[in-house]
């Protein structure tokens, strides 16, 4: 059976997810297209072919730990434009301080609302409250709350996903043209799927986005505690 071969292949769930991404980025240049984001459609093909094949998820994770090592070094690699666009943060240091903070308390806030509308339980709440940090940031914060961390993971990456499709669109809709500003609204919202957006629009974009990454993960880590209490 093609599960058991997935589960003594280590390096067969790694190739799934490779080819699966790089059909999503041949769509993605081939139709122009925001919704052929290459990691939703690496997503939808991963999930049909471990459908049809019938392969348990935890066969295919036990042949991707390599891709899951790297998330962390990978999210440290995003320091690089920051630190070559180090004067714009230098000249907009306050500007930027608040713009990541709102990013972050208006996350946690809207988790919150959300939360006390549908009346969801402290274990749902815990689960969403990282949705806007970064996977490898997110994981710890859930596992510690107490949350269901492959949720989150679910919830990070349709979030980013969602960011990587509209951000560009919605700022240009509301009116949002300075390139700081673009780049803390996009990495304080969508993390690293939506920096890779952010880095498409520009240089500075990129840069800024890829700060909040990394203040937006360190002020969640501390901040989610505290929110935790409230529900």
């Amino acid at each position: 059976m093609i599960h058991e071969f997935l589960a003594e292949t280590v390096y067969l769930g790694v190739i799934l997810t490779l080819c699966s991404y790089a059909i999503g980025l041949w769509l993605k240049k081939k139709t122009k297209l925001a919704l052929m984001n290459p990691l939703l459609i690496g997503i939808i093909l991963t999930i049909l072919v471990l459908w049809l094949t019938d392969t348990p998820y935890d066969n295919y994770t036990h042949g991707t730990q390599v891709i899951n090592y790297l998330l962390t070094p990978a999210t440290i690699c995003l320091a690089v434009p920051l630190y070559e666009q180090i004067q714009h943060l230098k000249n907009n240091f306050h500007a930027i301080s608040l713009g990541i903070i709102s990013g972050v308390l208006s996350s946690m806030l809207s988790i919150l609302a959300m939360v006390l509308i549908l009346d969801l339980d402290h274990t749902s709440y815990v689960t969403l409250l990282p949705k806007s940090i970064t996977t490898a940031i997110g994981m710890g914060v859930s596992e510690e709350l107490g949350g269901n961390v492959p949720v989150t993971i679910m919830v990070i990456v349709f979030t980013g996903i969602i960011g990587n499709i509209f951000a560009e669109r919605f700022l240009r809709l509301i009116g949002i043209i300075n390139p700081v500003a673009k780049g803390i609204a996009i990495g304080s919202a969508s993390h690293v799927i939506g920096t890779t957006k952010a880095m498409e629009i520009g240089q500075t974009e990129g840069a800024m986005s890829s700060l909040s990454i990394v203040t937006s993960g360190i002020i969640t880590v501390i901040v989610a505690s505290l929110f935790a209490h409230l529900v």
